[in-house]
């Protein structure tokens, strides 16, 4: 088990918010419950920790570890993507991280304004148009260019080569240096399907469960960051 001692991990987790009017918004079905696996499983290899957190998410249960865990977490709660992009650009304007793990679930889309105040319910229709929001991964892969990288790909319903050719093509779109590759239809309760990609393509582990997932990444990242 490779141990992360002096290592600097940024983790992104949960869901984020796109608000509609003042009390509604957009969201998606995320968790966080991967993320906080991850960083338990982090801190447990003496790594520090960086948490951002979509509002309502899962965060690490520090009790589960001891109070001697807590010196090397740092937990940021955002909601909306306008937050996220704050934290990254400013909150953590040069800080350090040896690897950075992109769990979050950004929206793709968002309203394209907020309305003040709260809508009326008094008609029978109400359209909203949504505009595509930025690729967060790829203003990370600029802010910290030396950093080992890791994005997630959720999809629905496809083959595992399929998956695999979708997960490989974010890769390259957004400079990752492994992705996590997801069908919705195999994430239930305990049960977590997934395959790690890497930069040849090929399928560095299949997981079954977010623990497994947690540990091969911690085991990847000790192995990637000793170079």
């Amino acid at each position: 088990m490779g141990n992360l001692e002096s290592k600097n991990i940024l983790i992104t987790s949960g869901p984020t918010r796109g608000y509609i009017d003042a009390v509604r918004y957009i969201s998606n079905k995320s968790t966080g419950k991967l993320g906080a696996a991850i960083a338990i499983e982090a801190l447990k290899r003496n790594a520090c920790v960086t948490f951002v957190y979509g509002t309502g998410s899962s965060t690490p249960d520090i009790t589960l570890l001891g109070k001697d865990y807590a010196c090397r977490l740092t937990l940021i709660e955002i909601e909306t993507i306008d937050d996220l992009l704050l934290t990254i650009q400013e909150k953590l304007k040069g800080v350090s991280f040896d690897a950075i793990i992109h769990a979050m679930a950004v929206l793709d889309y968002a309203p394209e304004k907020q309305r003040e105040g709260k809508i009326a319910s008094i008609k029978d229709t109400l359209p909203i148009t949504l505009r595509k929001t930025p690729k967060v991964i790829k203003q990370i892969r600029t802010l910290w260019p030396h950093a080992f990288l890791i994005g997630f790909k959720l999809e629905v319903g496809l083959s595992r080569d399929e998956l695999v050719g979708r997960a490989y093509a974010s890769m390259i779109e957004s400079g990752a240096d492994l992705v996590v590759a997801n069908n919705q239809n195999e994430i239930d309760r305990d049960k977590h399907r997934a395959y790690l990609i890497n930069s040849h393509k090929e399928v560095e582990s299949r997981c079954e469960t977010r623990q497994d997932i947690a540990g091969e990444l911690m085991d990847l990242i000790a192995k990637n960051c000793s170079r």
